[in-house]
């Protein structure tokens, strides 16, 4: 019962309004006194564990934002060696993983959602990863929430898709069709030595926006889908491990590699926790 009223509400909330009011708030720093007693009920409600973080007292972040995306101590996530290895690019827990079939990704028990509409509605875009491996990677409130490369990359589009900001939970997952495809996101296609690499960082109720470190705080644009691209003096390089985004309040990571050119270890299952460097499959091309 308590799921279906949870569901219900996802569709009667103003999503958007809610989202960008929580996102203004969360960025607020003029009030110190207010932003500790949330960031120290957040760390208790939600287990965080700020023995890992870089600067471990939550209060000495000056914002809420800025303890969410806080970094990390050096070395507390070592990066699984090798060229041939694709590591884990956040801490999470796997929602699903396998292969794209019909240009649709599996999403949950009777649903899936389309490989096409979640990168943007671009048929020719979507095509290099039909047939391909995918994994969607659920960030709980409690983890780390920065992004990182799962194979070094050069970018060559970023593509933001409006859309709606239901939450990403288990339960949401289960219950509304085509969820990663509905929902906001910003969507970053990478050259690779495995191929093209797309990681789809999603949106979701109470996310205030997603953040890259080329384009800054990426906004909301109403004006319909929008593609960069990147090329010549543009494209920028990551190593493998390097952050590439993060989310201003979490989400879900959605990665997709092209036919042939990854095998996800067969530790990886549905439910498993993972953490960001650790390997998650193998470069097969």
């Amino acid at each position: 019962m308590f799921d279906k009223l949870f569901i219900l509400s996802q569709y009667v909330t103003p999503q958007l309004a809610v989202s960008r009011l929580a996102g203004r708030l969360a960025d607020n720093d003029h009030n110190p006194a207010l932003k500790n007693r949330v960031v120290k009920w957040f760390v208790k409600r939600y287990g965080v564990d700020m023995s890992e973080a870089a600067e471990p007292d939550p209060t000495a972040y000056s914002s809420f934002n800025e303890f969410f995306t806080r970094a990390l101590k050096p070395g507390i996530r070592p990066v699984a060696e090798g060229d041939n290895t694709f590591i884990s690019p956040v801490d999470g827990a796997i929602s699903q993983l396998g292969q794209v079939s019909g240009y649709r990704i599996f999403q949950a028990k009777g649903q899936s959602f389309s490989l096409i509409e979640l990168l943007g509605g671009d048929t020719h875009r979507a095509e290099a990863f039909n047939e391909g491996a995918f994994s969607t990677i659920y960030l709980s409130p409690k983890d780390y929430h920065r992004v990182h490369m799962p194979l070094a990359g050069k970018l060559r589009e970023m593509v933001y898709v409006p859309g709606k900001l239901f939450s990403v939970n288990p339960a949401t997952a289960e219950n509304v069709p085509n969820l990663f495809a509905r929902n906001e996101r910003v969507v970053c296609i990478f050259d690779t030595a495995a191929g093209p690499m797309a990681l789809v960082l999603v949106g979701a109720m109470i996310v205030g926006s997603v953040e890259t470190p080329w384009a800054g705080v990426v906004a909301p644009n109403s004006s319909g889908v929008k593609v960069i691209t990147y090329e010549g003096e543009s494209a920028i390089s990551f190593a493998k491990g390097e952050e590439m985004g993060r989310f201003r309040l979490g989400s879900t990571v959605v990665m997709v590699m092209p036919k042939g050119s990854v095998r996800w270890d067969a530790e990886q299952v549905a439910g498993k926790r993972v953490r960001m460097g650790e390997a998650f499959g193998r470069v097969e091309a």
